[in-house]
């Protein structure tokens, strides 16, 4: 390669030529030593056009003559500059990671890959992490290809065509069984790869990489990330090969971001379609929140009041003509509940309705008479005829796919979706609206981050139709400028590794001849990323000592003293405080007006306060450790403190700081440091804002009168502790304040500044040590005590011995459905061979069911109460040995992952009853369910292939039977792309 640009793809006539030498990128240590281990590749870089390209290749790679040769597939439209450079990357049969916002034109790229592959005679494989975006892929590809198949848990379509679309879990599943599919292929394109970062499913991206072939080319199509080049270095290292990165910020329809304040009647332009933010605009936005709208929660509640808010907004945009929206909720109630709010509306002509009512009849008449009559498809079609469209994972899942179509044909004119919609499904609208903007995450209430704004809003502005793209954050609450600039301007999260080891992939590893885990890990991803913190490290401790020994201090040794007392006097005090803040001693002085002093329990200062009041409070006595303790009682003061409110109060511990407010804060009693003999007057009006700042100014005029040297409680006089080992410890700080004194460095006058030396020199030597410690950690292989910690479960349950794989673990090499060392179990202690076929499924349901559900109700009927009993009785004893093990789990929420919710209704569509009739069975949405028993079919396939293994004819015949059971009706409709 003589050149990057237009040189970088000539094809070279004069034989094969070197790559050009580039300044080498120091990266992995992979030995115990410190040195610096010069990296087996190199990156160049170049931009033009609007788009970033770069490349990572081996130090050794020779460019190979590509001879000249028609185009393997014409575009009736110009490409842009980022489609053009990835083709040319294709079409010197060499890896490209594209890196480009939603809509930008993608698939373009892997329809020239594919081209290009079945031109060559070779076989192709594009895979994709949803099996619906996998059934859209093949309807799109089988219209232009024609030698295309399916393969995914549900449906295997023309398993022997040259390009095969599938799901990434399949491809995986090929390759840990040596598939003949795998030894035939020349490209792999992975869709949406930055779903790697999935904390989840995320690691199947990176074991089906890892055991690719090297000779295999590889097409990844992403989002923006701001790390690609670091993933492309990954692959260029892991595969031998050049990896080129094509990355582009340029969307084909730019994007105009605007504000809806709740209770507002406007919008508020606050980031134009050049990427301009308005802040006079969204100062404007902001101060149309009232106290009572900033306390206005849409996301945790939607009642009449966020649903008119809702109302609100999509008659703005019909009115403006903004429409097809798409709004996002957080919740499939949310999306239901807004729908529903719109009924009185309708945004279609009567020629739309006839044709909404054909393409839906069409739809359904594959469904059986007695599915036809199904609530929510009755319910679902006067909503779609008005043009409105319900999307999330709890509707059918024909209902899902015929609103999509509509949605694509533009005769739904607002979608309510969930956030899962923006993942991969080709279809932009005009208008993408955020009923909030604030998330659950599983433990609190949260901003939703850049990365998850970029990717919804990516939706909006369909290309070649709209000159800009229109999002609409429907705000109920204060947001800082800061908050609402990252998520709005902000950057896609980068693609980090979520790498973490299971036992399937431990299992089949060692089941490989010549195969360990440890490769496995060692070349991961995560491993990749871990040994690249090593220069970065090295650099930071190398400035760090240079700076420390630049910083000289005469007679250090003295300022070493000083220290060595000051530490023993606070760990004196902090023993004295244990008797200071006993309630008998402190509460009686815990009086409003009283003037303390609060640090929270992570060592946060919030500095000098009010108290208003104290109460008490019982803990809950589930949560603690041991359910024989009595239930404790925690005292909790209302102290006026000086905090700067943003997402919460942040504070100042400074009160002539700028920008603060005072505010009643609660504390624990624990947090009282010290008290004051002064006690000031509260006003009655006290949390009122007036009151807090009358409060705050009295404070200050405290700290005027006393020169900040505020008179505290005298602990032996004032509160009458006279402990022998407090006093003891009040004659220790005397003596250690009388050595202080007699140093001659406390003396001096330069001993401000010398100490302000010695503790930066201090932290120096501090940040020093954990550089040592993150850098040793750095060279040592990820994982390692989760490894060692799974290999003692697996040696323990009989699954290997030492590194042979017994027959437990043969069969749990079959199982990736579900846990497979817990189904493993069930299936060769002869539980599934005892029950009833009916119970059996009603049970594996079990296994596979993974929505969550507020408790665990014990099924009504015995039989099914009693194999779950068979289930969670294992469970427990497999927790305690992965406790044995030193495996970090929580035993309880590890029992308790296995939710007998749907036990009844599957056991009954064993037995025959009609879809309808299970719905009644379960609060559970229709489309989890059909999901749950589509996944208990892919569940049963798989341990009837296990029992074959094994040769156990019997119990595969029984697995053969849960499948003829549970395979029919609407659960089993074929979907409307196929």
């Amino acid at each position: 390669m003589d050149g990057f640009s237009d040189d970088l793809f000539q094809v070279f006539q004069d034989g094969i030529k070197p790559i050009v030498q580039l300044p080498k990128k120091r990266v992995r240590v992979e030995s115990e030593s410190d040195e610096e281990v010069e990296d087996e590749y190199k990156v160049k870089k170049e931009e033009f056009n609007g788009c970033t390209h770069e490349c990572a290749y081996p130090v050794d790679y020779h460019q190979v003559e590509v001879p000249n040769q028609p185009p393997a597939k014409i575009y009736p439209f110009t490409l842009d500059s980022f489609q053009q450079c990835s083709i040319k990357c294709i079409e010197k049969n060499e890896s490209v990671l594209v890196a480009a916002h939603t809509s930008a034109g993608k698939t373009a790229i892997a329809e020239y890959a594919i081209a290009l592959a079945l031109k060559n005679h070779q076989r192709v494989i594009y895979t994709s992490p949803i099996k619906a975006l996998s059934n859209q892929k093949y309807r799109e590809f089988n219209d232009e290809f024609k030698d295309v198949g399916l393969m995914t848990g549900d449906v295997t379509i023309n398993e022997s065509a040259s390009c095969l679309v599938m799901t990434t879990e399949i491809l995986r599943s090929m390759l840990y069984k040596g598939s003949e599919v795998v030894r035939e292929m020349a490209w792999v394109i992975f869709d949406e790869i930055h779903y790697m970062r999935d904390k989840e499913r995320g690691v199947v991206w990176e074991e089906t990489i890892i055991m690719l072939p090297e000779a295999v080319k590889l097409v990844f199509l992403s989002a923006t990330i701001p790390n690609a080049i670091e993933f492309a270095e990954w692959i260029c290292k892991l595969k031998k090969q050049p990896c080129h990165v094509v990355y582009t910020e340029y969307r084909p329809t730019p994007l105009q971001h605007y504000i809806f304040p709740a209770g507002g009647e406007g919008l508020y332009l606050v980031v134009d379609e050049t990427g301009k933010f308005n802040d006079k605009n969204f100062k404007k936005a902001i101060a149309t929140l009232t106290d009572t709208q900033e306390n206005y929660k849409i996301n945790k509640k939607v009642g009449t009041s966020g649903s008119s808010e809702v109302v609100k907004i999509v008659q703005v945009i019909m009115e403006r003509d903004m429409q097809p929206a798409i709004v996002f909720s957080f919740s499939k109630k949310d999306c239901e509940a807004h729908a529903k709010s719109l009924n009185k509306f309708d945004f279609t002509s009567e020629d739309e309705k006839n044709l909404i009512q054909q393409i839906f009849d069409n739809a359904i008449d594959t469904l059986a008479e007695e599915d036809k009559e199904l609530s929510m498809i009755g319910n679902i079609l006067p909503l779609l005829k008005k043009g409105i469209g319900i999307h999330h994972g709890g509707l059918l899942p024909i209902i899902k796919e015929v609103t999509e179509i509509l949605f694509q044909e533009g005769l739904v004119k607002c979608l309510f979706s969930t956030e899962t919609f923006s993942m991969g499904l080709n279809m932009p609208a005009r208008t993408v609206v955020f009923t909030n903007v604030r998330k659950f995450d599983g433990d609190n209430f949260r901003w939703i981050s850049g990365g998850e704004y970029i990717q919804m809003s990516g939706r909006a502005g369909r290309r070649g139709i709209d000159d800009k793209g229109i999002c609409i954050l429907m705000l109920d609450q204060k947001m800082e400028p800061d908050i609402a600039k990252g998520m709005v301007k902000g950057h896609m999260d980068p693609l980090n590794s979520s790498f973490h080891l299971s036992y399937n992939m431990l299992l089949n590893l060692i089941r490989i001849e010549d195969s360990q885990p440890e490769y496995m890990i060692r070349k991961s991803f995560h491993q990749f990323q871990n040994d690249r913190a090593s220069p970065t490290i090295r650099k930071k401790r190398k400035e760090l000592q240079e700076k420390l020994e630049s910083i000289y201090i005469e007679n250090e040794h003295e300022l070493d003293e000083y220290s060595n007392i000051e530490t023993a006097k606070q760990a004196i005090k902090q023993k004295m405080k244990t008797y200071m803040q006993q309630p008998e001693k402190l509460l009686r002085f815990i009086t409003p007006g009283r003037l303390v002093y609060v640090v929270d329990p992570s060592g946060i200062h919030w500095g000098w306060g009010v108290v208003v009041n104290f109460t008490k409070k019982k803990v809950d006595k589930r949560k603690l450790k041991d359910v024989n303790e009595d239930v404790p009682v925690k005292i909790v003061v209302d102290v006026v403190l000086y905090v700067n409110m943003m997402d919460k109060p942040i504070p100042l511990n400074d009160v002539n700081a700028e920008g603060g407010e005072a505010h009643v804060i609660p504390m624990y009693l624990e947090c009282i440091e010290d008290a004051s003999t002064i006690r000031l007057y509260l006003p009655s009006d006290i949390k009122s804002k007036d009151g807090l700042r009358n409060v705050f100014a009295s404070i200050r005029e405290v700290f005027r009168r006393f020169n900040g040297e505020i008179p505290m409680l005298n602990p032996v006089e004032d509160m009458e502790i006279n402990d022998p080992e407090f006093i003891s410890c009040l004659d220790k700080i005397k003596e250690l304040n009388s050595l202080e004194k007699g140093l001659a460095v406390v003396n001096s006058p330069q001993f401000t500044e010398l100490k302000s030396k010695y503790e930066e020199k201090k932290k120096l030597k501090q940040a020093i040590s954990l550089l040592n410690k993150q850098l040793k950690a750095s060279k040592t292989m990820i994982l390692k005590d989760d490894w060692k910690a799974m290999r003692r479960v697996l040696r323990r349950l009989g699954f290997i011995s030492e590194n042979h794989v017994e027959l437990k673990g043969r069969v749990a090499c079959e199982i990736s459905t579900s846990d497979e060392l817990l189904t493993t179990e069930l299936m060769l202690s002869g539980v599934f061979r005892d029950l009833p076929v009916d119970v059996m499924v009603a049970l594996l349901s079990c296994l596979v069911h993974e929505e969550n559900s507020p408790e665990t109700k014990i099924p009504a009927i015995p039989e099914l109460a009693s194999a779950y009993q068979l289930l969670t009785s294992t469970a427990k004893r497999f927790a305690d040995v992965f406790v044995q093990s030193k495996l970090n789990i929580d035993q309880e929420a590890y029992v308790n992952s296995y939710k007998p919710s749907l036990m009844e209704a599957v056991y009954a569509w064993a037995h025959g009853s009609k879809f309808s009739e299970i719905c009644t069975l379960t609060d559970t949405y229709e489309g989890t369910i059909i999901r749950c028993i589509r996944r208990l079919h892919e569940l049963l396939r798989q341990l009837e292939d296990a029992a074959k293994s094994i040769q156990s004819h019997d119990l595969a015949q029984k697995f053969t039977e849960g499948t003829r059971l549970i395979t029919r009706g609407i659960v089993f409709a074929a979907s409307l792309y196929l």
